[in-house]
């Protein structure tokens, strides 16, 4: 007999094919299972009813219990209103239809009394309701409306405009649980619910949907977001622990002459967060098994020398080791740094980028396949067929949310006798915890949590378009002093939807206020060619330039120690994590660096409340666990390729810490026990798991 969860919706009394459509295409509903798993995301508490006198224009939705006293229609056709005033004993309100309104006039006639539901709002300074909801009044002698926690669920224009409003959702809803809620199958083993103190599966839905009261409600939604995030974190770890079983690495037992050599000719100690990096690092490549470790660290922390110091470990081996980076100015840029370091150990370096010519490639590619290149730098170029390694032990990708998941399996493949070299990924975007226990779940996870000794703060300072006069005075006395300055735009061109700043104008500006001779300012952007901007970057990077203006392109690696001010214009229109990635640009030499956040005139709440954020705080990780709370995961700059790896429904990354926690340390204790739930009280965990949504596509591993 087929589940009843797995009907059409269309099936359900009161939907039918027009509203099934809809119910598809607007919110991904298509049985009634799906249904059930629409959860509300807020509630309204319907219990009790306000005195009109009472009632705030500013306020939420509010209940009244009043009489009608006059009905006035006017208009034609589409253009039809209906004015209906009601009075209680403390005042009287408009309230305003625009549809059915011959039917409503019908149902409200002169003297009945009717519970009126909505959102109060005013209108030539008059209290009024536009289109609530009508029910018959309570039961004579009732002080109270004897209602419950209406749930509210998502809704687009289509949906209203198709006869599905949130009262008819509640009622779709209410049938659904009454027809289904015996077919659903409880989810989690009984000792779970037991040990976690969790109500069963049917309970919590129909509570979700219809709580009786709040403590009900309570109960539900817990049960409901640790069971989510249980099973995504169970996913995460099962994955992680076959994976440490099957995947064989190369074992690299030794420290090496060259490790050595350049550790003790660093003109500066490692912070004790690069140390212990380091330690986790080798514990990895000495066990036998492949290392797949995600490597964190906020804007100057140090990771590129952690991955030196990895990348000599697998040369102190006998291997190779690659470190791969997103664009050709990021390789560059490691090129250059890399090569002073790896100085005194003798070890060969190459770079091999898109624009390397077919001479200078030739001797390279023999380097590797001969093995005489031990570390070699460079871009997609790493991953083409042609670059064969003689035994590649170390892969250290830089940015790896800018790689697909095949571009880095390529790269993988290229381990020798089919096995796959030691993995690290970086980033220098600060990822909050829960996004990193869930995003990187089955990863080992390093924090450079640590910056070096003698780094100055970089002075954040917030700043409206009318000070600009005062801000130019100020660049033009950093520029005399030796310094030069980044100043970064969000567009390229024009657009008549934005009213903010681009980088057209703004360059024509500038050059204007920074004429030459006594002046030079350089541009960057991405639609350039790669040669062009290559120059003008150059021309920074050698002190050429005074002024670099550019798009976001600069966010990540360009490192210019005479840099000591960055101006971003439009800075409302940046999440926090791109503001504090752009600020990292300076503050990389000795002196003292300013990071000025120019906004335009109009600047929302949120938005203002972001940039003062960045004022008030240097901390990546702090910033990125504030970003994540006021912006969610989905919009995250930097931190994804392609969202979380499931669709959460009921969860929160931002606000579900705790449970993530809880679920994640449940998970791992679980599967130390019985790491394939093979066991007869895990089968409805490893059924959970069968499910297309838990197949979590490993990201650094052949694929």
């Amino acid at each position: 007999m087929k589940n009843k969860l797995e009907t059409d919706v269309q099936f359900l009394p009161g939907v039918g094919p027009r509203r099934a459509s809809l119910l598809r295409s607007e919110l991904e509903v298509s049985t009634i299972g799906d249904l059930l798993h629409l959860f509300p995301f807020r509630y309204i508490d319907r219990s009790s009813i306000q005195k009109i006198a009472d009632i705030r224009s500013t306020g939420s939705y509010v209940q009244i219990l009043g009489e009608v006293t006059a009905l006035e229609l006017t208009g034609q056709g589409n253009r039809q209103r209906l004015s209906v005033i009601v009075r209680d004993s403390s005042g009287e309100m408009e309230l305003v239809f625009f549809k059915a309104t011959k039917y409503i006039a019908e149902r409200l006639r002169k003297g009945s009394v009717f519970l009126f539901f909505g959102k109060p709002s005013t209108f030539n300074g008059k209290l009024n309701m536009v289109h609530p909801e009508i029910d018959a009044p309570p039961s004579e002698g009732a002080a109270n409306y004897p209602g419950v926690l209406t749930g509210v669920y998502p809704s687009t224009e289509k949906l209203r405009n198709g006869g599905i409003t949130g009262k008819v959702m509640n009622r779709l809803m209410s049938a659904a649980i009454e027809y289904a809620i015996t077919d659903i199958a409880e989810t989690l083993p009984e000792y779970i619910l037991r040990e976690k103190g969790l109500p069963p599966l049917r309970y919590a839905i129909r509570n979700i949907h219809f709580p009786s009261d709040q403590t009900a409600l309570a109960k539900a939604q817990y049960r409901l977001k640790w069971e989510e995030l249980f099973l995504l974190q169970l996913s995460l770890v099962k994955q992680k622990y076959i994976r440490s079983r099957a995947s064989t690495g190369i074992v690299m037992p030794n420290v090496g002459e060259a490790f050595n050599a350049c550790y003790k000719a660093l003109p500066y100690d490692l912070t004790g967060a690069q140390k212990r990096v380091i330690k986790e690092i080798r514990s990895d490549m000495m066990s036998g098994r492949q290392m797949n470790r995600l490597l964190q660290g906020d804007v100057g922390s140090g990771k590129t020398m952690v991955a030196v110091l990895s990348a000599l470990l697998a040369v102190g081996n006998g291997a190779q080791a690659c470190i791969m980076a997103p664009t050709e100015v990021l390789a560059r840029q490691h090129y250059l740094n890399i090569s002073r370091y790896l100085a005194p150990t003798g070890v060969a370096c190459s770079l091999l980028i898109g624009s390397t010519t077919k001479a200078e490639r030739k001797p390279i590619l023999k380097g590797l396949e001969d093995g005489s290149i031990g570390i070699i730098i460079g871009t997609h170029a790493l991953i083409e067929d042609p670059v064969i390694f003689r035994n590649l032990g170390l892969a250290v990708i830089d940015e790896q949310h800018r790689f697909g998941v095949e571009q880095r399996s390529r790269l993988w493949a290229k381990g020798r006798d089919g096995i796959p070299p030691h993995v690290l990924v970086m980033t220098a975007t600060p990822i909050p915890r829960t996004l990193a226990m869930t995003l990187y779940g089955d990863l080992d996870v390093s924090v450079i949590d640590e910056m070096p000794p003698g780094r100055k703060p970089v002075k954040t300072i917030l700043i409206g378009e009318g000070k600009k006069p005062v801000l130019y005075n100020f660049m033009k006395n950093q520029i005399a002093k030796g310094r030069q300055v980044f100043i970064v735009y969000p567009l390229i061109f024009e657009s008549e939807k934005m009213d903010y700043r681009n980088l057209e104008a703004g360059y024509e500006e500038i050059v204007t206020r920074f004429p030459l001779p006594q002046y030079k300012v350089a541009i960057v952007h991405g639609q350039q060619t790669s040669e062009v901007k290559k120059l003008n970057m150059d021309a920074f990077a050698a002190g050429r330039a005074d002024i670099l203006v550019s798009t976001t392109v600069i966010e990540v690696g360009v490192d210019v120690p005479n840099a000591t001010v960055i101006v971003i214009e439009s800075a409302e229109r940046f999440g926090l994590a791109q503001l504090h990635q752009l600020r990292g640009r300076v503050g990389r030499g000795s002196d003292e660096s300013f990071c000025v956040l120019v906004h335009g005139n109009k600047v929302s709440k949120e938005s203002q409340k972001r940039l003062e954020l960045m004022c008030a705080t240097e901390n990546g990780f702090d910033l990125a666990e504030e970003d994540l709370k006021m912006r969610g995961p989905g919009d995250l700059e930097g931190t994804q390729q392609s969202g979380l790896p499931i669709d959460l429904k009921i969860a929160s990354l931002s606000h579900d810490g705790q449970i993530l926690s809880d679920a994640r340390l449940y998970a791992e204790h679980i599967l130390s026990a019985d790491p394939t739930l093979s066991a007869t009280e895990n089968a409805p965990l490893l059924n959970e798991l069968r499910k297309d949504k838990y197949i979590i596509r490993d990201f650094s591993v052949i694929s």
